[in-house]
């Protein structure tokens, strides 16, 4: 049975980092595409970063403009988990954040999501 599993959501203050994991239980995190993806209440979901499988492809990871340079998406192929680092946190990064998976090359992955989808992680950034 597949799995996906996000952590580390937490209640920071802004300029601080926070690490959210996403562990996935069915297969192997290097043979699919991982991506993560984040919803503020009364906005649309949107695509934060998204990583290729190793086996499939050899594309660099997508980052949103607002948070490139300070996330950064990481494959952890010993515990079969995909890390996404969160440094120089702001209010705005405050969304659920929610990983997904697929058999997709990343910018598939990145316009169209994945075809599983883990339950979220709540990020909250203080002023």
């Amino acid at each position: 049975q597949l799995r996906l599993v996000e952590s580390g959501g937490a209640l920071v203050q802004a300029g601080r980092s926070l690490r959210l994991s996403c562990s996935v239980s069915g297969r192997s995190v290097e043979h699919y595409a991982i991506g993560w993806f984040r919803q503020a209440p009364g906005k649309e979901r949107e695509a934060v970063s998204c990583i290729g499988a190793k086996a499939a492809t050899s594309d660099s990871p997508y980052y949103k403009d607002s948070i490139k340079g300070r996330f950064t998406i990481s494959r952890d192929n010993a515990n079969n988990t995909v890390n996404l680092q969160k440094n120089s946190l702001k209010p705005e990064d405050t969304p659920v954040y929610t990983c997904t998976e697929g058999p997709r090359p990343a910018n598939e992955l990145w316009n169209l999501g994945g075809s599983y989808w883990g339950q979220g992680t709540q990020v909250t950034v203080s002023s």
